[in-house]
């Protein structure tokens, strides 16, 4: 790939302003020799500006959601690609979250430009379980686990039961909730329906990835080969 398609893809400017940019003398190699249009180095090999460019496509983020950000470029308000470096939201191929969290959820969000890859993940028949860490408005009757578990809860306004869920009670008012679905505030639902109200709710994992503990909210680090392989183990 030419270099200027190549920085145009990763979200540095239409064509016409990564032209520019590369005549400009912004676009190096690793030793600082000012590259052409028609250069074609490693991709590790680029500067821009002397930085490492942004990883190619394919390419899985990790992100630790805040509270109050949602996942819709669309949406009002802040959304995840304002924790993201500007140029992310130009990329081409677009980065997508793998699984939406809702506004008031925080955690661990995948993102990707790898539209395989997401479909593999959400879908049932790849058992990427998510992990929630949940704190409840009043204590646990004691009976929740058991109703979870059984696959004949029926949530409000809908008529096919959940999958069976698995409950873990961390203290009176804090559980952690697996589940094998996705649906609409599950989790919020999911105890609404034992008359209890979730405070806080947050994604610890999927599937066999666990968020690292350093990756602090707001903060984002790209997904390695091994990281990602954990996620279907």
């Amino acid at each position: 790939m030419k270099l200027v398609k190549l920085l145009a893809n990763l979200g540095y400017g239409s064509r016409k302003e990564v032209q520019r940019l590369i005549r400009s003398g912004a676009v190096t190699d690793d030793a600082g020799l000012v590259l052409g249009e028609n250069d074609v180095p490693p991709h590790c090999r680029i500067r821009f500006r002397g930085e490492l460019l942004d990883p190619p496509a394919p390419l899985v983020i990790m992100l630790n959601k805040p509270d109050g950000y949602t996942c819709s470029s669309e949406d009002p308000g802040s959304t995840i690609y304002d924790l993201l470096p500007p140029r992310f939201a130009q990329r081409n191929p677009g980065l997508n979250p793998i699984g939406r969290l809702d506004k008031d959820t925080t955690g661990l969000l995948l993102m990707t430009d790898d539209g395989k890859l997401l479909h593999k993940i959400i879908h049932p028949k790849s058992n990427c379980l998510k992990v929630y860490h949940a704190h409840l408005d009043r204590p646990l009757d004691g009976h929740e686990g058991e109703l979870f578990a059984s696959g004949t809860l029926v949530l409000n306004s809908e008529s096919r039961p959940l999958l069976p869920a698995k409950l873990e009670v961390l203290g009176e008012k804090e559980a952690l909730v697996t589940l094998h679905e996705g649906r609409y505030h599950q989790v919020r639902r999911m105890f609404a329906a034992t008359g209890n109200h979730v405070t806080g709710l947050g994604r610890v994992s999927i599937g066999g990835f666990i968020m690292p503990t350093g990756l602090k909210e707001g903060q984002w680090q790209v997904l390695e080969p091994e990281q990602l392989a954990s996620v279907f183990a």
